[in-house]
Formats: structure tokens, sequence, C-alpha cells
């Protein structure tokens, strides 16, 4: 039994946490954008954080499930809708047999998620389900999804509930732990010290928008041109998720999910982790403003994160119990 694909959306993929580990033969990890919202999605239905999801832009995809499931969407809010009943995020429901989903307009955010209990049954590439579309490997076939795929389930909810129509569970969560207002935090990088004085301020003062240019790659950057104190070419060094560069015509590309693995461009920064699900919910023209911190102040804020992740799975097994004893 399955998810069929009717209509695909912009650029929906299977992802999960990532590819790790493989980076040093030049194989970019691709994984989530928004690895919270994807985590979050996955503990509503009592899944691994880890498992694999389908991610989404808007316009979104119009998905029909041929098997009951339990489901959450998380990250982005796009109306979703069946048969005129609105789907809510961050809360778990059952859908039946032949249920049509669809998003109709966007309310908040850029990029969605959908979980099913038991996940998808697909196969691995390099210990990942995330999809790497330049190497036509993992995910689904190796592919952005298109009409008429269909994505096998692990699991039969039927066999685990005796209703028969769309219902929603009686818990939710808060996603207001993983996102913020501005300014995103950064730690400074090799180069930042390289940047001329008036461009460090700028970097911290300025406003930054969202460019069109933009994809899972990179979001790319228009704000006031910044310069190195001296032009000098760097060796290709080591990037991540999160990197800030410094590009030849002044502008900026913080490095999104499907980065390369080493580059050559100055690194004046890297978005904390902890902040990185704003910054991958932010859309083209959205503004941006940066300030420093630690690696202690990023590694509390991660905890935090982390804690609060822990508590919704606890919550969510409890819950779960509590509505199968009744």
């Amino acid at each position: 039994m399955s998810i069929v694909i009717i209509k695909p959306g912009l650029f929906s993929t299977i992802q999960d946490e990532g590819r790790k580990g493989f980076q040093h033969l030049g194989i970019n990890p691709n994984g989530a954008m928004d690895i919270r919202a994807m985590q979050m999605a996955n503990t509503l239905v009592l899944n691994d954080v880890s498992e694999a999801v389908l991610e989404f832009y808007f316009p979104a995809p119009v998905l029909q499930f041929t098997q009951p499931a339990f489901i959450a969407l998380g990250g982005a809010d796009f109306s979703a809708e069946t048969n005129g009943t609105d789907i809510p995020i961050n809360q778990p429901v059952f859908i039946p047999a032949n249920t049509i989903i669809q998003f109709t307009s966007k309310k908040w955010g850029q990029v969605g998620y959908l979980s099913v209990q038991g996940g998808f049954d697909l196969s691995e590439w390099l210990n990942s389900y995330s999809t790497n579309v330049k190497a036509a490997a993992g995910g689904f076939e190796g592919n952005i999804l298109k009409a008429g795929d269909t994505i096998d389930l692990r699991f039969n909810a039927s066999n685990k509930t005796t209703n028969k129509e769309y219902s929603t569970m009686p818990w939710k969560a808060s996603s207001k732990e993983f996102y913020h207002s501005n300014p995103l935090q950064f730690i400074p990088g090799n180069e930042f010290a390289k940047l001329t004085e008036t461009s460090q301020t700028l970097l911290l003062s300025a406003e930054f928008s969202i460019l069109r240019q933009s994809d899972r790659m990179g979001y790319r950057l228009n704000g006031p041109a910044l310069e190195l104190s001296e032009k000098k070419e760097i060796i290709s060094t080591a990037v991540t998720k999160g990197t800030i560069q410094l590009l030849p015509n002044g502008q900026c590309i913080v490095l999104m999910a499907d980065h390369q693995t080493t580059g050559g461009y100055p690194r004046i920064g890297h978005i904390i982790s902890a902040d990185l699900p704003t910054l991958a919910q932010k859309g083209i023209n959205d503004s941006i403003y940066f300030t420093t911190t630690t690696i202690e102040q990023a590694e509390k804020l991660f905890i935090g994160q982390e804690q609060h992740l822990h508590l919704l799975t606890n919550a969510c097994k409890l819950q779960l119990d509590a509505y199968h004893r009744h």
C-alpha cells in the first residue's frame, strides 16, 4: 500500500537527517532543510526522529493515500485539507484509505514536511534515504517526485485501529522553541577578521534579503557589498550547512542542505545549528540580520532544542498509550 503523487508540487523530495560521514569523499550531505520540523513531525507519529519524510514547497503536492495511515504535518503551514476538512500542522491525524490531501494557500514558512507512521519503504544509499538529485541517488529513484510516482509505506494503520474515518489525535506540539525573529546568530569564520572594519560593521548592522536565485544548495543574499582588507585567493577548504561565504561580487551566500563539501570563497561566519530552522523557513525578499555569538551559547541553545524534542517524544508516547486505553 502506498502514497500516490497526483501532482508533484515544487521540488518535492524524500529527505531525512542527511548523509553523514561521506563529505571527505566529496558527497554532499543533503537532508531536510529544516531538521527540527522533520524531527517533530516524526515524533508526533511515534517514529524515530531520523525517519525519512516528504519535504515540499509551495505550490505543494497533491497526495492520495491508498491505505489508512497516521500522519503529521510540520514546518510550513500551507493550509492542508482533505474533502473540505482542514488538516492541522504539528498534530497527528488518522486518515482512511483513498484520502486525498491538497494544500491550498501559504500561511507561514517556506518548506513543509509530512511524516507517516512507520515511514516509507525505500532503499538507503550510503546510510541515508535523502535525495541527492545531482547523483540521481537516494530518496525515491534519486529524483524529485513527479506525477504518478507511487511510494510504498512500511506500516498499515488499519492493523492498529478500528476507526474508519478521518480523525485528529488529541495531542499537538508547539514549534516556538525552534523559530524566532531576527537576528540570526553566527560564529565568526576563519576569514571574518579579514573583512575591513567597515564591512564587519555592515555585516552586523545592515539588512540583507534572500534572492530568488536561492535553492537547497544555498540562500543567496542581497545587501551592502562587503570587502576584504586584502584581496587574496584562499585554498579550497571545508564548508558546512550554515557557512556564510563571501562571493567575488561582495554579496553573501549561506550554504544549506545540498551544499558542496569544500569551497574557495572566504568563510566569514557559520550560522549556529539552533538558528538554521529559522533561516530555512525564510522566503524570497525576507529580511535577515546577523549577530555574533559564542560556541558556548550555540551549544546551550542546541541542547535546549534537543531537550524540547526529548520531552515531546515522551509526551507523545504517553498520549498515545492513553488514547489506546480509551
